[in-house]
């Protein structure tokens, strides 16, 4: 959640957030009242209290009529504090809830729009022309079948629409993958991890994934847990309810996990192959770092992202997202963008983003530099979203016997191969 000192001094940046994010920007109004109540209501429980603490030493110290008035005040004055105990605990609860609602505040330089008013801020590699080459480039999910690596047919059979099996090379390829990742993440300083796919409530709100994304969630009722839809949410609550020295800092993490998505409202979109699918396995990096570093921070993640994708060898653009397609924890987020031939058309691989205090406030995450103790800041960024990633290689690596390269970085990863084959 935002800072609510930085409400009360500047409702209007609030507001001119949440009208960027096209977001209702009356819940700014709603929050400032409830925080005003939160804070009367707790100054006249405290005032109250305090009466009632020096009417307690007077009674044993008074006799007859006098004790039967102090008495009788006594009661009216616990009876008070009852009532304006409730007073602020109501208005404790509405406040939280409705800050709960408002989304981070978006940095000044995001451009403002849906989710088609993104910014272009880099392009890189070179786009294959195969017409040039002699033949016409075949989609991920042909060549993938053909290689004896994907198998939908039977993900569809046991398990309904966007399932898949990753079999022979095409299991290779997903651990090849993942080891080259955190191999990468690992030099680069970050700290492997494994995580909880199945989380508790409050770890999945703390991150904002109940709030606008909650229908992408997928929630086991009977047990009240939820499947996440990436490691974000089980790196950010690690360190949930903890005080961390400043002299930690940075901590970053390398996590890897099954991820799960309902993807509602993507009916009839990307229906064909991987693409867009329900369950897929990810490695997420996360950051802790003091909040005066988060901007640096930000670009570190994404410059990790465009090496991972430089060496796939994979031509690639980086974006700036627009306001209205951020998601209510992120201030900023850089997508990088991999060209899929058979799309005619550049698609999101990885993502960094940066939520500079939200989550941590939500989450009770703070940093202790010296006596002061205050809210730290989060970021994250995907560096391989494992089926994504297959589809930009096979696609872009294809050759025109139907057997497709291996990019030389993963090669160590494949038991030194150079091509993977049809069967």
């Amino acid at each position: 959640m935002i800072d609510l000192r930085l409400l009360r001094e500047d409702p209007d940046r609030v507001r001119a957030s949440q009208r960027a994010r096209g977001e209702d920007v009356e819940l700014v109004d709603a929050l400032l009242s409830a925080d005003e109540r939160r804070r009367s209501s707790g100054l006249r429980f405290d005032e109250l209290r305090s009466e009632q603490k020096s009417l307690g030493k007077l009674i044993p110290k008074a006799s007859g009529d006098e004790k039967q008035e102090l008495l009788k005040k006594a009661g009216e004055l616990s009876a008070a504090v009852k009532s304006a105990e409730a007073e602020q605990r109501e208005a404790d609860e509405e406040t939280h809830r409705l800050a709960l609602q408002l989304g981070n505040i978006v940095h000044s330089d995001v451009p403002v729009g849906g989710e088609e008013d993104f910014v272009v801020l880099e392009t890189h590699g070179t786009i294959r022309d195969f017409g040039a080459e002699g033949f016409e480039p075949k989609d991920h999910l042909e060549l993938g079948e053909a290689l004896g690596a994907i198998d939908v047919e039977r993900g569809a059979k046991v398990s309904g629409s966007r399932f898949y099996y990753l079999t022979g090379v095409g299991a290779l390829l997903e651990l090849a993958l993942v080891n080259a990742a955190i191999a990468q993440a690992t030099e680069a300083g970050f700290i492997p991890m494994l995580t909880p796919a199945l989380v508790r409530p409050r770890a999945m709100e703390g991150t904002g994934f109940l709030g606008q994304a909650a229908e992408n969630v997928y929630h086991l009722e009977k047990d009240d847990y939820y499947l996440v839809g990436t490691s974000e949410v089980a790196l950010a609550g690690y360190h949930m309810d903890e005080i961390l020295d400043a002299d930690q800092l940075p901590l970053r993490y390398a996590g890897f996990s099954p991820c799960f998505r309902r993807e509602a409202g993507t009916y009839g979109k990307d229906t064909r192959g991987i693409f867009r699918v329900h369950q897929f396995d990810k490695v997420e990096m996360f950051s802790y770092v003091a909040p005066e570093d988060a901007e640096a921070e930000h670009k570190r993640l994404l410059e990790w992202e465009k090496q991972w994708l430089t060496g796939l060898e994979l031509p690639f653009q980086v974006i700036d997202v627009a306001t209205g397609d951020l998601g209510s924890s992120a201030s900023r987020k850089f997508d990088c963008e991999a060209w899929i031939p058979t799309q005619g058309k550049y698609r999101e691989l990885t993502s960094a983003s940066n939520c500079d205090g939200f989550q941590a406030r939500r989450l009770s995450i703070r940093m202790r530099d010296g006596k002061k103790v205050q809210p730290l800041a989060t970021l994250n960024g995907t560096l391989c979203a494992v089926p994504r990633t297959i589809v930009a290689i096979l696609e872009n690596h294809q050759q025109a016997d139907g057997s497709v390269r291996v990019p030389e970085m993963l090669r160590p990863y494949l038991g030194g191969r150079t091509t993977l084959d049809p069967k």
